[in-house]
């Protein structure tokens, strides 16, 4: 035996051995000494693969972007250059900086047309094991590693494998969390921050995860809502598409072999269905310039300034926005307070949670003029954006210092008024789409029978 297969062999069998030793510590999961055991495993088998004397590699520092708020409460933004995204945050922390995103610099080949998000399920459920562990006392770091083996999104095991390593090196948990705005929005890591100040991470783990819990099902039914029309519409455009490309050229033949004189309904009729089968890649392409257009504008800040003007105007749709946003707004504001935020990087963060640009200027506005020392109930009122039952809620709590309870209570109202306003939007829409297809079939209908009674009457006549 050479002595390279002599030096491969303890190897082998200390492989081995650690082997054994992590599906023991498999076995016996379920308590965190199980956990301990089973780290302890995975750390002797790759520290004998890796070997002890291996070299570290070099860290490279990026340059990341951030938006953040002065000692003035004035918003600012710059890069900053470190290791991770949450050393990043860290920094901006220790220079008096409260961030409001912290992303890394792409260039425009590494551009993503459209960025993968965590589940908010997910989220929920990861927020829910770690207010467990927390409560029960285990150290954060061995509640992260429990978690990320019994994750089953790809996207979230990564974030969390990252959160992880972060903080090894140091960073603090929302520092962390930070990092991966794809996972946690900003209300989430502002909440983190204050209750890592606060020592009471397990409560505010709960309070996180029944805010998400009640987003999740505020969104499904609206989805729920809005499934049955959408499929009546759906089903209405290909019953058009058929007729115009499959049915209605049968008939132009069939009438040109009778050499009659059509009604005008039907040349109508006939008329649009030769424009469609003809230049059907005109349609296509103009589809895609509108969907084009559609994009583009979302993605500029003037563009979609302008489309979140036009669907607050819009008759039904506009007043559901409305709802949605206020009831949005109380909801993100009251879980902040309750958590401990401090009002103006709560209205900091809830300004970014609007989702519409129209309110998200109109609540910056408020923040400025609020910490001009006029308080927070008048620039609301003053902003015409919320009704008279949300400012006299923002009033009666200013005045109480009861602010989280009244918020919650007019999240709780707007809440019950979206689904009421949801339910009348589907009954109206939903004979709407229905009269609209019967419109088209009967047109469609009258154009043939018409052409139909007048071949016959030619025919009779002749």
């Amino acid at each position: 035996m050479s002595d390279s297969d002599a030096n491969q062999a303890p190897d082998k069998a200390a492989v081995k051995a650690a082997a054994k030793s992590e599906k023991a510590a498999r076995k016996a999961k379920g308590s965190v000494a199980s956990t301990r055991a089973e780290r302890r495993a995975v750390k002797q088998r790759d520290s004998v693969k890796s070997g002890k004397g291996a070299k570290k590699k070099k860290v490279k520092e990026i340059k990341f972007k951030y938006r953040a708020l002065d000692d003035a409460g004035k918003t600012v933004s710059g890069t900053e250059v470190a290791l991770s995204a949450g050393a990043a945050h860290v920094a901006l922390l220790a220079r008096g900086l409260q961030p409001l995103q912290v992303e890394s610099k792409r260039s425009l080949i590494s551009l993503e047309i459209t960025k993968k998000k965590v589940p908010r399920q997910d989220v929920m459920n990861f927020t829910r094991q770690l207010a467990v562990f927390m409560k029960a006392g285990v150290p954060i770091m061995e509640a992260l590693e429990v978690i990320v083996e019994e994750t089953q999104d790809k996207i979230l095991r990564l974030v969390l494998e990252d959160m992880v390593n972060s903080l090894r090196s140091g960073d603090t948990f929302a520092a962390a969390a930070a990092a991966h705005p794809e996972a946690f929005p900003n209300f989430y890591v502002g909440i983190l921050e204050s209750a890592e100040l606060t020592g009471n991470l397990d409560l505010v783990l709960n309070q996180l995860a029944d805010y998400i819990d009640r987003d999740i099902k505020a969104r499904g039914k609206v989805t729920a809502a809005l499934i049955y029309p959408a499929v009546v519409a759906a089903m209405s455009v290909v019953t058009v598409i058929v007729l115009s490309v499959f049915v209605l050229p049968r008939f132009v033949v069939f009438f040109k072999s009778l050499n009659a004189k059509l009604p005008l309904v039907t040349r109508m009729l006939l008329s649009s269905s030769s424009f469609v089968s003809k230049w059907w890649y005109v349609e296509i392409a103009l589809i895609l310039l509108i969907t084009g257009s559609f994009i583009a504008m979302r993605r500029s800040e003037g563009g979609r300034g302008r489309m979140d003007q036009w669907q607050l105007r819009l008759p039904v749709i506009g007043d559901l926005t409305e709802t949605a946003i206020i009831e949005r707004t109380c909801r993100v504001l009251a879980s902040m307070l309750r958590a401990g935020v401090d009002l103006p990087r709560s209205m900091a963060v809830t300004a970014e949670s609007a989702n519409n640009a129209v309110y998200r200027t109109a609540l910056e506005k408020v923040r400025e003029v609020m910490m001009q020392g006029q308080g927070l109930a008048e620039p609301i009122a003053m902003s015409g954006l919320f009704p008279a039952a949300a400012r006299q809620m923002f009033r009666v709590g200013e005045e109480t210092g009861t602010l989280d309870q009244q918020l919650e209570v007019a999240a709780a109202y707007y809440n019950r008024e979206l689904e009421t306003k949801l339910e009348r939007a589907t009954a109206l829409f939903e004979p709407a789409i229905i009269i609209l297809m019967g419109v088209v079939v009967g047109f469609v209908a009258v154009a043939l029978i018409s052409a139909m009674y007048g071949i016959y009457n030619q025919v009779k006549v002749s």
